[in-house]
């Protein structure tokens, strides 16, 4: 399994009057940890681009479990998980450092559009081989 750990500090800009991580930004931390990730497994977003291709979020899920609050010191797990099909599957754990409780969990979905806008039904070929490259799919 492919994993990156990011960690970050819930900034006083992102909380409520109460102290309190407004809820929206945690899909913003997910979207942190897929750039740390894709930085650390060469699967960044201008990767993809210079592949002919953009990866747009279909769908996102968080399932909420406690606050984060101002200054939290957050770490954001994020595991890539295989399928065989046209799209890039993530699943996310924010928790605390110290602690280790967790703050929330979710996952998300990205599908291949070509530069002109359409839909990619099949596998690209540089995923093929960077799935090859990171030992997830091998051939015999």
């Amino acid at each position: 399994m492919l994993v990156n750990i990011k960690e970050i500090s819930a900034r006083f800009c992102e909380v409520d009057s109460m102290g309190i991580v407004w809820h929206g930004h945690y899909v913003k931390y997910f979207e942190d940890g897929r750039e740390s990730f894709g930085k650390e497994f060469g699967l960044g977003y201008m990767d993809v681009y210079a592949k002919g291709f953009f990866i747009p979020i279909v769908n996102i899920n968080v399932s909420y479990k406690r606050p984060v609050e101002y200054n939290d010191e957050v770490v954001i797990e994020t595991r890539f998980i295989d399928t065989p099909a046209a799209k890039i599957v993530f699943e996310y754990k924010l928790f605390n450092k110290n602690s280790s409780k967790v703050y929330a969990t979710g996952s998300s979905e990205q599908v291949f559009l070509t530069k002109d806008r359409t839909l990619h039904l099949t596998v690209p070929d540089f995923f093929v081989e960077w799935k090859q490259t990171q030992g997830i799919l091998t051939l015999s």
